[in-house]
């Protein structure tokens, strides 16, 4: 058996022979077998399914050495093994495995053996078993991906699809599809899907992709750069990952580099979706920006949106500094930053941050939908920092319903409604030791979290915290809540209520609070 680090991977495509002509039928293969990802971690086990997702192949090798179907296809497919091409055709049938050779989805070595030159693996992608076509990475084979790969399902994609609603529209369009999994994620959603990269090579996999899930019909692929193959055409969602990452104006691998100067990929997307969208439509593009210096990321990004007809969302995960961020995406295309390469391109990276005063590069997603053309633009720049389990793609749909909701308001009306503590909201009364006395305790922090969604976290005093309890969907409204609070504690009512109406405003962007108009819309259980 010849080793896995001298077999080439991410062969030229033959567009008379594409790759996705064989997509259904292997799909079919692997369901027969119970090639799926919940297939793969009951056979495997825990132990060695762990070890799949760490990236051990000799221990995945051995979780799968029997002499089953499902034995071999786990190691043809996702250890990429070489094996005799009487075996391929024992496992896949003749006729199939003739057909992956002819259209260069296998290939065979030097000693005559076949082995998968493709990615082809199994996924559930929005609570569906998928599969995916994409080119092999450095998971599982010592494999360097070359400057033309199509990435398959990372951590990016997850993201975006975490945080896409799914709710269902009429059109969707997927822009920089690459493989195709945020076509995956929106199949059960859209009536129609229009997919698009630059990339001929990621459009050939992606259309394998869609043929493996039967949605051909549906989906319609094009080849184009930004939006230019959508050119005068609108949407009811958009979803994008483009190539964001920050960078020289250069590109060296087609999935991540735009050629863009800094976040130029990022405001391109940002800043155009909104021409493509229907009224009311949504974009959800994952995004990074640099922080320069002290001025503000949130009037940097904000800036990429126009001053009137957008609601935008914009939430930032993460900050990396700059030498981290270089050494990360240098060792994404296996370059060993000690190497001479890899500190010659550190240090070309670093001076170009250096020179544009980058102090730290952010990284998050952008949801945006489109509001009326002469409506000021509201826009809504944070951190979330915290871990979030669930779904975000939900949340955002009741974002932008909670602030259209107080968009609408004219002035002194938001008194008048009635709101709902929202299921979950905890109160945390947090207490620390008295250092001055040397005993007991004294109150750190008095808080209202969301035990569901983001997680959002609001530091309240013992007066705000009070008023929200009294709140109630049935009962009086807010106003006559702080007017009833003012009385009681001997406040001066209209000095309570300017300052407990902002952050009443803030709880219900946020969802601790649910206007009884949105409580059928809203989240909750």
């Amino acid at each position: 058996m010849s080793t896995q680090q001298h077999s080439p991977f991410g062969p030229a495509m033959n567009p008379d022979n594409p790759i996705a002509d064989v997509a259904e039928e292997l799909a079919h293969v692997f369901a027969e077998a119970g090639l799926s990802a919940d297939g793969i971690a009951g056979h495997l086990g825990p132990e060695y399914t762990e070890a799949l997702h760490r990236g051990e192949p000799a221990a995945v090798a051995l979780g799968a050495s029997g002499d089953s179907r499902l034995d071999h296809l786990i190691r043809i497919f996702l250890l990429h093994e070489h094996v005799p091409a009487t075996l391929l055709s024992d496992v896949l049938g003749a006729r199939l495995a003739t057909r992956l050779l002819d259209c260069g989805a296998v290939l065979t070595d030097e000693h005559g053996t076949a082995y998968v030159a493709y990615d082809i693996r199994p996924h559930v992608i929005v609570g569906k078993n998928r599969i995916v076509f994409s080119d092999v990475d450095a998971s599982l084979v010592d494999h360097v991906p070359g400057p033309e790969h199509v990435l398959g399902v990372g951590s990016a994609s997850l993201s975006l699809l975490h945080s896409t609603p799914t709710t269902p529209v009429s059109s969707v369009l997927d822009l920089g599809t690459g493989s195709g999994v945020q076509i995956l994620g929106q199949l059960e959603s859209a009536e129609r899907i229009v997919a698009t990269d630059v990339h001929e090579r990621a459009l050939q996999l992606a259309r394998a992709t869609v043929a493996a899930a039967g949605a051909e019909n549906r989906v319609e692929l094009r080849q184009g750069s930004w939006f230019e193959p959508v050119r005068h055409e609108s949407f009811d969602r958009i979803v994008a990952n483009p190539p964001f990452v920050v960078g020289l104006p250069e590109v060296g691998h087609v999935y991540r580099d735009s050629g863009l100067n800094l976040d130029g990929a990022s405001e391109l997307v940002i800043s155009q979706a909104v021409e493509h969208l229907n009224p009311g439509g949504t974009a959800h593009i994952l995004a990074a920006w640099v922080h320069q210096g002290d001025k503000s990321w949130q009037q940097r990004v904000a800036s990429w949106l126009p001053d009137t007809g957008v609601a935008a969302w914009i939430i930032q995960r993460d900050v990396a500094d700059p030498a981290l961020y270089v050494s990360t995406w240098l060792s994404d295309e296996s370059v060993d930053v000690r190497s001479a390469e890899g500190q010659e391109r550190s240090r070309r990276w670093l001076e170009h941050f250096c020179d544009h005063d980058v102090t730290g590069i952010g990284f998050g997603f952008v949801a945006i939908q489109r509001i009326a053309d002469d409506e000021p633009s509201d826009v809504l720049a944070e951190t979330m920092a915290q871990p979030v389990i669930d779904p975000l793609g939900p949340e955002v749909e009741e974002y932008f319903a909670r602030i259209e909701w107080l968009r609408n308001l004219v002035p002194g009306e938001l008194e008048t409604k009635h709101v709902q503590l929202r299921p979950g909201v905890a109160r945390e009364d947090v207490s620390l030791p008295d250092t001055e006395l040397g005993m007991g305790f004294e109150r750190a922090a008095l808080r209202l979290s969301r035990t569901d969604g983001p997680r959002w976290q609001h530091d309240v005093d013992e007066h705000l915290a009070a008023i929200v309890a009294g709140l109630n969907p049935h009962g009086l409204s807010i106003g006559e809540t702080i007017e009833l609070y003012a009385a009681a504690q001997g406040f001066e009512e209209s000095e309570l209520v300017s300052a407990a109406l902002p952050a009443i405003v803030d709880l219900i962007r946020h969802g601790l609070l649910i206007p009884t108009e949105l409580l059928a819309f809203s989240n909750t259980e």
